[in-house]
């Protein structure tokens, strides 16, 4: 915590590392294979519940490990800031196995769209180091998610389903999250998908860090 609380003194500096919940949430990259319309970054907000998160450049894995300080300070280290944290792969998993060598539970909150962007199933390079993913739903079908997420990336939304699929055969703690109030999207839909899946499902509040 020692760490956290000195990133967050210097205003000169990054928010690399944020408390939250009892959590340590890491801001390792604003780069994202989405461009949400909901996402506070492209509505030129770039603060979450004070932190400001926007990054001057991509922070070296060293620099977020002393932002974090102790990791068993916190319930969970959680990757999630403003951008998708598995298009820096090489430096989650790293970052990820020095804090589980301390003792830290790891969650990884994503867009689930890592095999598209590497074009392989990197899920099974999670297993050891990564305890639960959140994975970004935000619709119940291909239409309404194109709307709402605006990919980056040609068939985004079967990727992501095929994703969920893969990372259940590493991970067994996995839940989907959706959106409350986004037009169109129907939360029990979104959740019959999970339950379909044979993953958790849980509603968000819009800006709610979690």
């Amino acid at each position: 915590m020692q760490g956290l609380q000195k990133t967050l003194a210097s205003a000169s500096m990054p928010t690399l590392a944020y408390e939250l919940h009892g959590n340590c949430y890491i801001n390792l990259t604003n780069h994202c294979t989405l461009r949400c319309a909901f996402c506070p970054k492209f509505n030129k907000q770039w603060d979450v519940k004070g932190y400001g998160l926007r990054l001057k450049s991509e922070p070296e894995v060293q620099e977020i490990l002393a932002a974090i300080g102790d990791p068993t300070a916190y319930k969970e280290i959680v990757f999630c800031g403003l951008g998708e944290p598995t298009l820096r792969l090489t430096e989650l998993l790293n970052i990820a196995s020095q804090l589980k060598q301390q003792g830290a539970s790891i969650r990884l909150n994503t867009d689930g769209l890592a095999n598209a962007v590497y074009k392989k199933d990197v899920t099974p390079l999670f297993k050891g180091c990564i305890d639960a993913l959140s994975i970004s739903l935000n619709a119940h079908n291909e239409e309404l998610y194109n709307l709402h997420c605006r990919p980056l990336i040609k068939n985004a939304f079967n990727e992501l389903l095929a994703f969920i699929t893969a990372a259940k055969k590493q991970i067994p703690d996995i839940t989907l999250t959706a959106i409350e109030g986004l037009p169109g999207v129907s939360i029990p839909a979104c959740e019959k998908i999970a339950s379909r899946l044979g993953v958790k499902f849980r509603p968000r509040i819009l800006d709610e860090v979690g």
